[in-house]
């Protein structure tokens, strides 16, 4: 340091107070700092000292409704402090935009939310989330969203839970910079189509699809699909070339059952059984195979009366790039003609693993199957290294698939 006269104090430098380091941090990690705080404690910071005044407006990210210990308040609860917020950051940018709601009551409530919502894309943030909490599962009434497109060359990652989205917000054209979405427990019956030819990644779980017609997913550069249990009618899946991995499961929300698929001899008109689905090439009745047929990973889980694969494998794509594979025993009841034929269409698997009647992710008995080295069957990948098979109990159900495995030559010990 220059010398100076005994008693002068650079104007440049931090006051050094004893007990308070945090003062002498600068203030670009100070706001860092507050960023990761709730911005309700954030702003109280504001009353510490004149340096601190201001401080939260820079602050990189705003997460509201995080207060520990508490339940998310209720729109109406949060309604002033979210409006004076916003008003006394002005247009400053924001990486993090991230908002927890309670409920909402009154009829201004839902357009308030709008309102947030585009003023936090009007500051270029990068990752929008809006999440809605019910003390239940259903969501209802949903929080719902303009029908306006969502416009932002800056944002790569919305999350939204609890919400309506209708057909023009579902556009994601205008969005060039969007890779990440995540939707729980929303709603999309509305619309025709979810569409975006720049996101990488899409995960859906619990949430409403067409009551009465099939939505159709068109992401063509997607990598990584997520798809968990929709309700009423299963989507379309389009072309997704580079599909790196995808996880689908069709569960007790979807309305695609067949009676016959639990007993043969039941009346069912449903699509599986109407003659008038079955002919033709498939273009428009492969639901979900097509679409997977460039993943390298699969998961494909199913309640057993449902057909949405069954009705699928009628038009089998071929899996050329397929790797991994996890089927659960929806693929081997009543019979197993599922598994042979995506089995037969999976030239280039290398891992196989059946889950059967055991929902883990813990499984009492987990078994590893090892090829004879003499003969190899030509119904199978002649890739296929590691072939595991979990279950809760070794029953005649479990059996049965294991003598199956037996005619590829792949053999079990326990």
């Amino acid at each position: 340091m220059p010398p100076g006269k005994r008693g002068e104090v650079d104007e440049g430098a931090r006051p050094d107070v004893e007990g308070d380091r945090i003062s002498a941090l600068p203030d670009v990690l100070l706001s860092h700092v507050l960023s990761l705080l709730p911005a309700e404690e954030a702003v109280r910071t504001c009353v510490l000292a004149r340096r601190w005044r201001h401080l939260w407006k820079s602050a990189p990210a705003l997460r509201i409704g995080h207060l520990h210990k508490h339940k998310p308040k209720s729109v109406g609860a949060l309604r002033k402090f979210v409006d004076h917020l916003l008003l006394l950051r002005g247009g400053l940018s924001l990486n993090k935009f991230e908002l927890r709601l309670g409920g909402f009551s009154g009829p201004d409530d839902v357009p308030r939310v709008n309102l947030w919502l585009r003023q936090a894309v009007m500051c270029k943030i990068r990752v929008l989330k809006l999440y809605l909490h019910h003390n239940n599962a259903y969501i209802d009434p949903w929080l719902e969203l303009d029908d306006l497109p969502l416009v932002s060359k800056y944002l790569t990652r919305l999350q939204l839970r609890g919400v309506r989205c209708h057909a023009s917000f579902l556009n994601f054209s205008s969005c060039p910079a969007l890779e990440q979405i995540e939707f729980e427990y929303c709603n999309v019956s509305s619309a025709q189509k979810i569409s975006s030819e720049y996101l990488k990644c899409l995960s859906i779980t619990d949430s409403v699809f067409g009551e009465d017609s099939r939505i159709r997913i068109c992401a063509p550069n997607l990598v990584s699909l997520h798809l968990d249990d929709p309700w009423f009618y299963t989507p379309i899946l389009e072309s997704m070339p580079g599909l790196a991995k995808a996880f689908v499961r069709i569960a007790e929300q979807c309305h695609d059952s067949c009676s016959k698929l639990w007993d043969p001899h039941q009346h069912c008109d449903c699509q599986y059984c109407n003659s008038s689905d079955n002919i033709g090439d498939g273009a428009d009745n492969c639901m979900l195979l097509k679409g997977l047929s460039e993943a390298k990973s699969l998961v494909l889980i199913s309640d057993l009366d449902l057909f949405i694969f069954k009705s699928d494998l009628r038009w089998c794509p071929t899996f050329k790039k397929l790797k991994t594979m996890l089927l659960n025993e929806y693929w081997c009841v009543p019979d197993l003609q599922a598994l042979t034929c995506i089995l037969e269409h999976s030239p280039n698997l290398e891992k196989l693993t059946l889950q059967l009647f055991s929902k883990g992710p813990k499984h009492k008995v987990e078994m590893n199957g090892s090829f004879s080295s003499m003969e190899r069957s030509v119904g199978i990948s002649e890739h296929l290294k590691i072939v595991e098979v979990k279950c809760e109990v070794i029953d005649e159900r479990v059996l049965k698939v294991l003598q199956f495995l037996c005619t590829f030559s792949i053999r079990f010990s326990f």
